[in-house]
């Protein structure tokens, strides 16, 4: 009985003590004009910063999927515009496509469809289309469509050209300017035509950010390839490959 009686007190004691330590602290912030609850920061941290700007950034950025169409990448079509080495690249551009997905990236597919007569293409490219042939990615034709493993989801834009620039005759630049886009991530075939005239163009109407996914692109030789790559290096494009692009 006795230690119980020992141990109340002790208990009674301590709380009195904290009650007047509590009173103390409360007297003293009322005094000095502060507030007598404790102030919590609403400052956002540096994680929610970073998270938020990188958000933005994607949300200015759209990605060009240029002419990933079975006519050109696909050997089994038979086509006389096979790009051979495209056919290797079509997971890379899957995937480069999954991730702008994830981060909230503009996906634009970029594609040929041409008259069946060829009325549309280039002179050079016209005698592909004559005598009754069909031709490279002829509008409504299998050879138009995207490479297997390609979808064109609800959310992304087409855009139909029939020269090697994006930009040239389209409407490409208007489309990207409404979308609050600055910045450019390009994937697809081939570099020395339609992606290194894309990009030239991109630059020349000055687009903050031009980025070229090396390994998601394709040339006919790894020859024409680099060389290309380093051109556009050097008017300040960037070059990473997927894995870089991706962090």
């Amino acid at each position: 009985m006795t230690s119980h009686l020992a141990l109340m007190s002790c208990l009674l004691v301590l709380l009195l003590s904290l009650d007047k330590f509590l009173l103390h602290y409360l007297k003293k912030r009322w005094l000095s004009g502060g507030s007598i609850i404790p102030r919590i920061s609403s400052a956002p941290s540096k994680s929610r910063r970073s998270m938020a700007a990188a958000s933005a950034k994607w949300s200015e950025t759209a990605m060009l999927v240029i002419d990933m169409q079975k006519d050109f990448v696909d050997p089994a079509m038979g086509s006389s515009g096979l790009l051979a080495p495209g056919e290797a690249i079509v997971p890379a551009v899957a995937e480069a496509v999954a991730v702008a997905r994830q981060r909230g990236i503009f996906i634009i597919w970029v594609v040929r469809e041409h008259d069946p007569y060829g009325r549309d293409v280039e002179l050079f490219r016209r005698h592909f289309y004559s005598s009754g042939k069909l031709g490279p990615a002829v509008k409504g034709s299998e050879g138009a469509d995207m490479a297997d493993g390609l979808i064109v989801e609800e959310g992304d834009y087409k855009l139909v050209k029939t020269r090697f620039s994006a930009f040239f005759a389209t409407h490409l630049d208007s489309v990207l300017k409404t979308s609050g886009i600055k910045n450019l991530v390009i994937v697809g075939v081939q570099i020395p035509n339609c992606v290194r005239q894309t990009v030239y163009d991109a630059v020349a109407l000055d687009y903050e950010k031009v980025t070229v996914i090396t390994d998601a692109t394709a040339a006919a030789t790894p020859e024409i390839h680099s060389s290309n790559i380093r051109d556009m290096k050097n008017i300040g494009v960037e070059t990473p490959t997927l894995e870089e692009w991706r962090l």
